[in-house]
């Protein structure tokens, strides 16, 4: 059984807080992780419909079973229960009394906001992370990002394709019916290979309509489903007043790279050796690296992109407080100078960096004048270094 990073994160919490919530994507290993931490505990599952029954009707008698502490997955299929466990907390005032999953933000994470406020701690809990499953080893580019980080696909060997598979019909069939008024789901899916197809790149709510014929309000709806749902992932634009026309739009990334390859119709990893996407395909493999690196920490995200409307750009800024750190991505195995260019524009704008960072496609750690640059099987000394900095 591979150890989350996020593990004494949560048993951090669990002292400090009388509820922690899990939440995160289906099947990103929400359930094994608190029940590999606590296997002690009652657990107790509201996928099954005799239990959700039961605390739909009852909600007292069905908590009152459970007079230590207990483990509540899915907390989102009867989220009136959060009044009730508020009560119970209210009343005994101690910590480590529940552990709450579940697999989307919608009307759960309101819910607790409004009940819980202040009472519970927060984990987000993505698919594994590189280190994780690979420590420092160096596994080729391309077969990481085909494979993707969905634990069950290297718990239980899974071809990840036929995983995918069922896990994009699941998603679509039961989560988007359950969460949203989407009348063609066919229409939905599509719109997800439309997406994918736009990983790594600037957000343009037109474009994505005008191939599926539907108005800017539901691609943006739909977006808003995909995000919450822990499908995609919003990168916003960071600017200044850099005199300087300054791209606005966010960028989208799919939180799991194996989801997006899939979706485009990626068969194998061989496909990715000439594959037009490869580029945007690794960029989104690191940025959201970075941002399970924010998670696994109980942190929110710092993550931004630049680009200007004269085409200058810098793949990842991580607001750090007093200086931006600049990081560019290349899914190329050799190094060139042109890979500086708009880091060296950044700098020029910025003047005090703290760190100026490459990150290839490689095995390779390198200091060339002013800039770091990693491969990105190395990422997890990066994050280390960006820590003691």
């Amino acid at each position: 059984m591979i150890k989350r990073q996020m593990q004494d994160l949560l048993k951090e919490m669990m002292n400090s807080f009388p509820v922690v919530t899990v939440t995160g994507p289906r099947q990103s290993g929400k359930t094994t992780l608190v029940r590999q931490t606590y296997p002690e505990m009652d657990y107790i599952s509201l996928e099954d419909l005799d239990n959700r029954d039961y605390a739909e009707k009852d909600p007292r008698d069905f908590l009152a079973r459970f007079s230590h502490s207990v483990i509540i997955d899915e907390i989102q299929k009867v989220p009136s229960l959060l009044s009730y466990i508020q009560t119970i907390v209210e009343s005994e005032q101690r910590n480590g009394r529940f552990i709450l999953t579940g697999s989307n933000q919608f009307e759960y994470l309101s819910s607790i906001a409004q009940s819980l406020a202040g009472r519970t701690g927060i984990l987000k809990l993505l698919p594994f992370s590189y280190s994780e499953i690979y420590k420092k080893k160096y596994i080729p580019q391309n077969e990481v990002i085909y494979k993707g980080f969905y634990p069950r696909i290297f718990d239980q060997n899974i071809r990840p394709e036929l995983f995918l598979s069922s896990y994009l019909e699941t998603y679509v069939e039961k989560d988007i019916r359950s969460i949203t008024k989407v009348k063609d789901l066919m229409q939905f899916y599509r719109f997800l290979q439309l997406c994918a197809g736009r990983t790594g790149q600037i957000l343009n709510f037109s474009s994505i309509g005008n191939e599926l014929g539907i108005n800017n309000k539901t691609v943006k709806e739909w977006v808003s489903i995909a995000v919450a749902s822990y499908i995609l992932f919003l990168l916003p634009p960071f600017y200044k007043n850099y005199n300087k026309r300054i791209r606005k739009s966010p960028k989208l990334y799919f939180l799991d790279v194996g989801l997006a390859s899939h979706l485009i119709g990626i068969q194998n990893s061989d496909q990715l050796k000439t594959h037009p996407l490869k580029g945007e395909l690794f960029e989104t493999f690191i940025v959201i690296e970075f941002l399970k690196n924010r998670y696994n920490q109980g942190k929110r995200s710092n993550l931004y992109y630049f680009r200007d409307n004269n085409g200058n750009e810098v793949d990842l800024i991580i607001d750090s407080g007093l200086r931006p750190i600049p990081i560019e991505i290349k899914s190329a195995q050799t190094l060139n100078t042109e890979f500086f260019k708009g880091l060296k524009y950044f700098g020029n704008l910025e003047n005090n960096l703290r760190q100026t960072i490459l990150v290839m496609g490689t095995d390779i750690k390198q200091k060339r004048n002013e800039f770091s640059v990693y491969g990105y099987p190395l990422i997890d000394e990066l994050f280390s270094q960006l820590t003691k900095d």
